[in-house]
């Protein structure tokens, strides 16, 4: 009888303890908002470029930018899709606004999409380097972007591959 109650109470504390989760992800939306003052940032600076600048730091501007928002929409969905797999479901049933995806990102999902936007952030530095070559960075630099650049996406690979074995199964 004591195991048992023992066992009852433990299970309890290891199901509430998903509510351990919260502050992290009020971190993140924390971290958004650090990340919305840098976007603002980089679009000022952004400005006297696209005024006096040439082509090239033009471009570099624009990637930096998008490079922020990636990095923001990555960490807004790992906050709804975490907190609504591994917390509580968010009730915005009727909510206009509320995205199509919302309640139907999977672990598994999420993973991917992680995944597939590391990738993609990736290559915009690499992008980027490529388009300041002359100040950006050196040879064996870009050497390493690329072969940084190039796991990241073998990563992705062997990530998608091992979901479809998965499904099968």
């Amino acid at each position: 009888m004591l195991l048992r109650n023992f066992e009852k109470y433990l299970e309890q504390a290891i199901y509430k303890s998903r509510w351990l989760l919260v502050p992290l992800y009020i971190g993140l939306i924390a971290a958004n908002v650090l990340l919305l003052i840098k976007f603002v940032k980089e679009f000022i600076k952004l400005i006297p470029l696209v005024l006096y600048g040439e082509g090239g730091q033009v471009i570099a501007g624009l990637l930096s930018l998008i490079d922020i928002v990636l990095v923001a929409n990555l960490m807004l969905i790992i906050i709804f899709a975490g907190y609504e797999n591994f917390v509580s479901k968010i009730d915005m049933k009727n909510h206009e606004d509320r995205p199509d995806w919302m309640g139907k990102i999977g672990f598994s999902d999420l993973k991917m999409k992680v995944v597939g936007s590391i990738v993609a952030i990736s290559a915009i530095e690499l992008l980027r380097a490529f388009m300041n070559l002359d100040v950006a960075c050196s040879t064996e630099q870009l050497a390493w972007k690329v072969g940084i650049h190039i796991t990241f996406v073998f990563s992705g690979i062997g990530f998608a591959v091992m979901d479809r074995l998965s499904a099968k199964d």
